[in-house]
């Protein structure tokens, strides 16, 4: 349960040997928590001993409510639920890794922590408010308000019902200035091709972050990573960061 009384679901994953290490996978938008991202990090991060925490978000996959209900505000709450359910699970060494809209999410829940190892960043949203005015325009923002509807960021032709809370919601929920708070090594993996993370908010995020930090802009690959070369460099690349920052 969240600490608003939803129902989440969500799937521990630990190695054959006993550890305390873990890292708290944290999905995209229109996603979910067996995201062939989490499933792959999952599988390189057992292999080294390192337990994953993954869980749907309010309102997708397995997990309670209506998804035209989402916010970012609530995204962060249950994050910040499932970080105190594996430390109460014994524990210590945790990382935190987020994909886009999970990005957000987890730069916003990390920034009020002080117990994370290291944490990594997969093409991550910094500031969810512009990215929704660049990818929908004045006409769809306009059609938003009116109609409680999107259309599918991810490529569906349907249009998806969600409420304007959530664009307000955005508004108040932009990551540059919380991340400055960020202690945990950083590490930001992004697509110079990406079409819906402007490549700018990558660039600020790192220049805002204080601590031990690396950017990687992968030359050629998209926002997807759907290239299957560019995908498995993307993975290694956050599983060896955390790896080498759990040891």
């Amino acid at each position: 349960m969240d600490p608003h009384g939803h129902r989440v679901a969500a799937v521990l994953a630990v190695p054959s040997e006993p550890t305390t290490r873990l890292a708290v996978l944290c999905h995209g938008f229109l996603s979910g928590k067996n995201s062939t991202t989490n499933k792959t990090l999952t599988r390189l991060l057992l292999d080294r001993g390192i337990a994953t925490f993954r869980f749907d978000f309010f309102g997708q996959g397995e997990s309670e409510g209506p998804f035209d209900a989402l916010t970012t505000t609530l995204a962060v709450d249950q994050t910040l639920a499932a970080l105190d359910f594996v430390s109460q699970k014994g524990f210590q060494r945790i990382g935190l890794v987020g994909s886009s809209f999970g990005g957000l999410v987890a730069i916003l829940t990390a920034a009020r922590r002080t117990d994370l190892a290291c944490f990594a960043l997969k093409c991550p949203v910094v500031d969810f408010a512009e990215e929704l005015r660049l990818e929908f325009g004045d006409a769809e923002m306009a059609a938003w308000k009116a109609t409680g509807t999107i259309p599918n960021i991810m490529g569906g032709t349907e249009r998806i019902a969600l409420r304007y809370a959530f664009y307000e919601d955005s508004l108040r929920q932009i990551a540059y200035d919380p991340a400055r708070s960020i202690a945990a090594p950083t590490l930001i993996v992004q697509g110079d091709r990406d079409e819906h993370v402007p490549l700018h908010q990558s660039r600020r995020l790192y220049d805002a972050l204080q601590g031990t930090k690396r950017l990687e802009m992968m030359a050629g690959a998209d926002h997807q990573f759907t290239k299957g070369a560019d995908f498995t460099r993307m993975t290694n690349l956050i599983a060896d960061w955390l790896i080498a920052h759990m040891a």
